[in-house]
């Protein structure tokens, strides 16, 4: 994948997660994988239509999830991802989507973006016919979440 695309997808995803979900994070290194796992996660899917087709899944512990969709309702204590819960790690996902498409627009990369779908359950496994993933894990504390990105460009 071109820097021009990933660069985009890094910087909203950590300003985004900080700024918004009020928690401090630590981008890993990126890596490819052929699968994504989803083991008790709560994961937001977007999909990515124009210049470039394809998908995004972003992938929290319960745990985070929680803290993230807590700290976007003025702390309101999250007892369980309930559909409220659910809402807003949605709402976090568009607005990082929201921000990856606007910079790939500055990098001359017309994309949109779909609704967010929340997929969850205990031993998920997604993965995408004949395309790679590329995976940024980002460390809050010693939980991980990741930004899973599958995208084909034309």
């Amino acid at each position: 994948m071109k820097e021009q695309i990933i660069n985009p997808f890094l910087k909203a995803s950590k300003d985004i997660i900080v700024q918004v979900g009020n928690i401090e994070i630590e981008q890993k290194k990126p890596y490819v994988k052929k699968n994504i796992d989803l083991n008790d996660d709560i994961g937001v899917i977007i999909g990515i239509t124009g210049t470039i087709k394809g998908q995004v899944i972003i992938n929290f512990p319960e745990e985070i999830g929680k803290k993230i969709a807590s700290n976007m309702m003025g702390g309101m204590p999250i007892a369980t991802l309930d559909n409220i819960a659910k809402s807003a790690l949605c709402e976090l996902g568009n607005i990082i989507l929201g921000n990856v498409a606007t910079g790939l627009y500055n990098a001359g990369i017309t994309v949109d973006i779909t609704p967010p779908s929340i997929i969850a359950g205990l031993s998920m496994n997604f993965s995408v016919a004949n395309q790679q993933i590329l995976c940024i894990p980002f460390t809050a504390g010693d939980k991980t979440l990741e930004l899973n990105i599958s995208i084909k460009e034309d």
